[in-house]
């Protein structure tokens, strides 16, 4: 019987379930919009104490999400990301391309709030991140990369980028031109006590117009 979900599913088990969420669809639900990750649990489970989100993405970042259908995956799952366990690969096309081939950014990162909203910054202060990086394709005035978030930082991705001088294409937020965010969360690969998971998202179609466009290989 196919899945009422309305999105990909990538890996399910009756513990745990990996998505392809979409860019524009929130995990959490809130005031501006009724349509969330979270008021799909319904149709992942029926169960009274969950599903429940294992980790979280970006509103406007796409790719694989981790969602726990019972309390104890939750709790491992949980675990594991909290001390790098689970590996994480993004990809991301940015502005700009750095000069070397590969590399690791290796800066903490704290939240900056203000009457206009938030951001993340780089702060001695903040905790701990360290995002590996590699070009995987070179145009003329952008990049194809590859991103290993060794730890799991609100924005990390987004912000250490920026610091790399090769903001993702259209976070205008670090810096970028506006525009659909060109980051997807790719692979997710994670070993438990009772499962292997090891799930892959689709590049979604912005970007592999904008690969096309600016003669970006995509592997």
């Amino acid at each position: 019987m196919p899945s009422p979900f309305p999105y990909p599913i990538l890996y399910r088990s009756p513990r745990l379930v990996v998505i392809d969420k979409p860019a524009g669809l929130p995990v959490h639900p809130g005031p501006r919009t009724e349509r969330s990750v979270e008021t799909l649990f319904p149709l992942l489970s029926r169960r009274k104490d969950g599903p429940w989100l294992a980790h979280r993405l970006d509103t406007d970042t796409s790719g694989c999400l981790m969602i726990a259908l019972r309390k104890q995956a939750l709790i491992e799952a949980q675990a594991l990301f909290a001390t790098g366990k689970i590996r994480k690969i993004y990809r991301a096309v940015v502005e700009n391309a750095p000069a070397a081939e590969s590399g690791l950014i290796d800066r903490p990162i704290r939240k900056v709030s203000t009457s206009q909203g938030w951001y993340m910054e780089s702060h001695e202060a903040g905790q701990p991140a360290r995002t590996s990086w590699r070009v995987l394709s070179r145009g003329k005035k952008h990049a194809l990369l590859e991103l290993g978030l060794l730890t799991g930082r609100t924005h990390q991705a987004r912000l250490h980028c920026a610091l790399l001088g090769c903001p993702i294409l259209g976070d205008a937020r670090y810096g970028a031109i506006p525009g659909p965010l060109h980051l997807v969360s790719w692979r997710l690969d994670a070993e438990l006590s009772t499962e292997t998971i090891s799930a892959r998202a689709e590049i979604p179609p912005h970007m592999r117009q904008s690969c096309q466009d600016f003669g970006l290989v995509l592997p």
